[in-house]
């Protein structure tokens, strides 16, 4: 079942931005991988899935909402995270409230397929991959620390990811370590 495997590595490599102790929401979160993952990091974490028995292994990392998240309402309305997590998901209409649920000084974490995808498997219909610079149009009210979009040849797909955090520093400096120390 998805969400059983390791977390991703950009959510590994990115998460010494979040606070310590912080609150974080892992969307789609599946069976719960970066939740598990967050939770060993020590924050408190929420997931939120349509697919009860994905749930139901995420539930041992953390606190678990059934919603469908496409057509019914957002189920954390007025909630912000210390960290936003989305792994291998895509739906449009969703993007803003992602990025509303990152909290002053909180990070999102997001990565999924782009467009050129289609040429090497699945997922392959364009309304589940991103156009080039997508992520970075949908976040422009963050701060980007990290972007990529590009071939991954180790895993042989197309992706999109971005780190971004919300700031009112701007443009001011704002330290954010790129290695985790």
């Amino acid at each position: 079942m998805h969400g059983t495997e390791e977390a991703s590595a950009w959510v590994r490599r990115w998460t010494h931005l979040i606070s310590p102790a912080g609150r974080a929401l892992d969307v789609a979160c599946g069976a719960g991988r970066h939740m598990r993952w967050l939770a060993s990091q020590g924050h408190a974490v929420t997931g939120v899935d349509s697919n009860p028995d994905a749930l139901a292994l995420a539930s041992t990392a953390g606190t678990t909402l059934l919603a469908d998240i496409e057509n019914g309402p957002w189920p954390l309305a007025g909630q912000t995270f210390d960290a936003v997590i989305v792994t291998h998901y895509l739906w449009r209409p969703l993007l803003p409230v992602i990025v509303q649920s990152v909290a002053e000084g909180g990070v999102l974490i997001y990565e999924t397929f782009a467009a050129g995808n289609e040429t090497v498997g699945k997922p392959s219909r364009p309304d589940f991959l991103l156009q080039p610079g997508e992520l970075l149009q949908a976040t422009a009210g963050l701060r980007t620390v990290a972007y990529e979009d590009g071939f991954e040849s180790n895993t042989n797909r197309f992706v999109q990811r971005i780190v971004a955090i919300r700031t009112t520093s701007l443009p001011g400096v704002l330290r954010c370590p790129l290695d985790g120390g």
